[in-house]
């Protein structure tokens, strides 16, 4: 079992720091806000369907899942949410974090994100449907298309295979038209991937302790 380092960030909000890759799974410059800003605001919220389905990529801690079950809610819109994780987190470390989900219904659903079981569509509540996956994207053929994408792998320098040209045309086939690909890195290699796979993209504002992110889309 990997080691893990359950850390604070700068808003408060917890993050995993993995030693063996020297990594953490979410930003030290504050995990919520970073997910709030490029999947839920830059991703979620610009999409103009009333249902979706969402792919991430890192199912993780759970948060960035936990944002959008929360988003969709909010927006009175329905998800179809499936994430793929080839390493799940222990349900002991899962109860060390602290994403500053206090009510009562949020404490549960969190629960219930993370005791949902693999491989089995899962709804969560009303508006939110959970699949979560136990696998390797490099090997996964999904069932469904997808209209929104997270992209949450480890930084590029961190976890190169995850970011290739063959993954982005592997995710670029399982989307459907019109859909959205957003990720914390702006890096230009990645960008001219997804470019010469079929994406149009385009770099916006990032969250705090990064200048710029990149979304792309199928048109």
């Amino acid at each position: 079992m990997r080691k893990m380092e359950i850390q604070k960030t700068s808003d408060g909000s917890s993050t995993l720091y993995l030693p063996e890759m020297d990594e953490h799974y979410h930003s030290t410059n504050g995990a919520l806000t970073e997910s709030l800003h490029v999947f839920i605001k830059t991703g979620l919220e610009t999409h103009e369907k009333s249902e979706l389905s969402v792919l991430e990529i890192g199912f993780g801690t759970g948060l960035n899942a936990m944002l959008t079950l929360k988003a969709a809610d909010r927006l009175e819109r329905c998800v179809n949410y499936s994430s793929i994780e080839l390493y799940p987190l222990s349900k002991e470390l899962v109860d060390s974090l602290d994403f500053g989900f206090d009510s009562q219904e949020d404490k549960a659903n969190f629960s219930k994100l993370h005791d949902a079981e693999w491989n089995t569509s899962v709804a969560i509540s009303e508006r939110f449907v959970l699949k979560k996956i136990h696998g390797d994207l490099t090997k996964t053929v999904f069932e469904d298309r997808f209209d929104l994408v997270y992209f949450d792998a480890f930084a590029p320098d961190k976890q190169p295979d995850m970011w290739s040209e063959e993954i982005f045309r592997h995710i670029y086939e399982q989307m459907n038209d019109g859909g959205i690909f957003v990720t914390y890195c702006a890096k230009g290699v990645v960008r001219r991937m997804l470019q010469a796979v079929g994406f149009t993209t385009e770099r916006l504002p990032g969250p705090p302790g990064k200048r710029e992110m990149l979304r792309a889309k199928k048109l």
